[in-house]
């Protein structure tokens, strides 16, 4: 999997990481693939929230301690 653009989102709450996410896929091209990076304990589900809001493909969600990484696909 290609990554197109990279987001450290760590020490930001919810819901900056969120905003910073919106913002960064916006400028993307449609299928341009997004890896984010968070430590807000709410990320998972708020990125799952925010992929089905939107209509962005949530690619993968995984954990590894304290962080969190979300890749998403621009739709």
């Amino acid at each position: 999997m290609h990554i197109h653009q990279e987001l450290d989102t760590s020490g930001l709450n919810c819901p900056l990481p969120i905003l910073k996410t919106k913002k960064a896929l916006s400028s993307m091209q449609s299928g341009e693939i997004l890896r984010v990076r968070s430590t807000d304990p709410g990320a998972s589900r708020d990125f799952q929230a925010f992929a089905k809001q939107t209509g962005h493909v949530l690619l993968e969600n995984s954990a590894s301690g304290q962080e969190f990484v979300f890749v998403l696909q621009r739709k």
